[in-house]
């Protein structure tokens, strides 16, 4: 029996768009082979039995901060692939190699250092979460150059910061809509998309009008209205809303049915544990209920939706990196589909052609 070669028989497969109830799926030399609806086994392949179970793509985490060893980590709930969201070089550089060449870490994609202002958000994490003061955008006339800065540095996306606290119950200088304007431009030239973060409508209306291509949060101080929506589908953006995060944030929710799941308990470290059942408890004025009904109205829409966590370190609560805090009964949407069915086989080492 050759442990490049293995069959799983008889699973539930979810292909990304359709279930098939049974299946066979062929994988050799770490690549998926085939997926049939029989085969004839011998004994020099491994056979895996999947009755009772599904199988389905890795899963993308669209909103991460990837400081290890979180791309460890989000393998065990069947996360392939982060999305980093604001990192920087000193613990990104050796990731990026390490995931391209090993198949026990997730593979990961970032913005590298995300455009802030000084002062701006997440300064109040330096010290924490960061070990130092990381470079700001100081005028209009250093859009350019930092955009440059970023891209030097390997970053897939240009993320800009769109926050003036509102949202969180405190004032805190942002980025301004020519600034942010410029950024966008800035990344286009150099053939990289350019997403924002937002907690406010009126902040997700200046990401709009600035020229981004993706919101990654949801606003929540206010309800959506239909301006908003129109206005997100007519400028084709996505949306992640990052619900875990934002429920956490307006105090509303936290993972603590997830963090004592018997099914999840034994993968979660007891640190993250009790990061996951806690709020950050800042006095927002924002509600989950607002980010919700922007999301679900979003999506009835047709503005694509993805799945994200914001999960990022110890300390930044409520979200543990692969697990994500209920915040409603998921629709049947991009957000919800991948956890829509019964127990998973994870086999993330798995990579089809």
């Amino acid at each position: 029996m050759t442990r490049t070669e293995f069959v799983i028989r008889d699973v539930r497969v979810f292909d990304g768009e359709k279930v098939v109830e049974r299946s066979t799926v062929h994988v050799r030399s770490g690549l998926i082979e085939a997926v049939t609806a029989e085969f004839d086994s011998t004994d020099e392949i491994e056979v895996v039995d999947g009755r009772g179970k599904t199988l389905l793509p890795g899963l993308i985490d669209s909103h991460t901060h990837a400081q290890p060893p979180s791309l460890k980590d989000s393998l065990l709930f069947g996360v392939t692939t982060e999305l980093d969201m604001f990192s920087c070089p000193e613990w990104m550089d050796g990731q990026r190699r390490d995931a391209a060449e090993r198949n026990d870490l997730a593979d990961v994609r970032s913005a590298s250092i995300g455009a802030t202002v000084l002062g701006g958000h997440p300064s109040m994490m330096i010290g924490t979460y960061f070990a130092e003061q990381y470079p700001v955008v100081k005028s209009l006339d250093d859009a350019s150059a930092f955009v440059a800065a970023r891209v030097a540095e390997g970053a897939d996306y240009i993320k800009l910061l769109i926050d003036d606290g509102t949202a969180l119950g405190h004032d805190v200088p942002t980025l301004g809509e020519d600034v942010a304007r410029a950024i966008a431009n800035a990344a286009h030239d150099h053939g990289k998309m350019a997403v924002a973060h937002v907690t406010s409508l009126a902040g997700a209306e200046q990401a709009l009008r600035a020229g981004v291509d993706g919101l990654v949060h949801m606003f929540f101080d206010r309800p959506p209205t239909d301006e908003i929506i129109a206005k997100a589908l007519d400028a084709g953006v996505f949306i992640t809303p990052t619900l875990s995060t934002v429920g956490s944030l307006a105090s509303d929710i936290d993972g603590t049915h997830l963090a004592n799941d018997d099914r999840a308990r034994p993968l979660i470290p007891a640190s993250w544990r009790e990061n996951l059942c806690q709020c950050w408890q800042l006095g927002s004025p924002g509600s989950i209920g607002h980010a919700i009904e922007a999301t679900r109205r979003m999506h009835e829409a047709g503005v694509d939706i993805l799945a994200g966590t914001d999960a990022a370190g110890i300390g930044v609560v409520g979200t543990a990196h692969a697990r994500r805090a209920r915040a409603s009964r998921p629709s049947r949407s991009v957000a919800s589909a991948g956890a829509a069915r019964g127990d998973v086989i994870a086999r993330p080492t798995v990579r089809s052609q």
